[in-house]
């Protein structure tokens, strides 16, 4: 699936370990939130997973079916391999893992995410081979084991205003400041707690979606 900016604009990153290690519900979740109109999903197994290999690689699979039914863009974090294996849209990765040329090398046609946390990290991308930067975190979060420092709206705003690539912005972002988020020039909100624990997947979305036109 080729790569659209408007698959930013609803972004959800999950993995088991955001659903208390509970492979089922992470799928019953991932379908609802592909039913209900997010715009690009991301499997993300870190942090405190009890997944090995061959179990991530069976998630991975029957999420791709899900996905692939909704239409919506599979990305994997971090793992080229399992991203090759199952035929993903596309990958994300941080400053330390494999390098851009690397990666667009064995998947020409694919969607490349890079995470940045200043202004730094962003100037130092020196090539066009990625496709979106996913910007963060924006304010403090408790998904992701060992987060770097907040950024704050500032500095969000600053990176967006800057970057050659379309943005996608993340870390601790809920109803209550999305909007605010959404002031700056990023393209796209992504989220984790936010679906995961949503007593109505379609009613936050629907919120998500409707706080800017685009």
């Amino acid at each position: 699936m080729p790569f659209n900016i408007k698959q930013l604009k609803v972004y959800f990153i999950a993995g088991s370990q955001n659903t208390n290690h509970n492979v089922q519900k992470l799928l019953e979740i991932v379908e609802k939130a592909c039913a209900n109109g997010i715009t690009m999903f991301q499997y993300r197994e870190k942090d405190e997973s009890t997944l090995n290999a061959d179990e991530i690689l069976n998630v991975a699979k029957k999420i791709k079916k899900i996905t692939d039914y909704y239409r919506v863009p599979l990305i994997i974090d971090d793992n080229l391999t399992l991203a090759k294996s199952i035929n993903a849209d596309g990958i994300h990765v941080g400053q330390d893992d494999e390098s851009i040329n690397q990666i667009r090398n064995e998947i020409p046609n694919k969607i490349i995410g890079l995470s940045v946390h200043n202004e730094t990290e962003l100037l130092n991308i020196k090539n066009n081979k990625v496709n979106y930067l996913g910007i963060g975190p924006i304010y403090h979060t408790s998904s992701k084991a060992n987060p770097k420092k907040a950024i704050g709206i500032d500095k969000l705003n600053r990176l967006a205003t800057i970057s050659k690539f379309p943005t996608v912005a993340i870390g601790g972002i809920h109803a209550k400041n999305i909007n605010t988020v959404l002031y700056t020039p990023v393209n796209g909100i992504a989220v984790i707690s936010e679906i995961i624990d949503s007593d109505n997947i379609e009613k936050t979305i629907n919120k998500i979606r409707g706080l800017k036109n685009g």
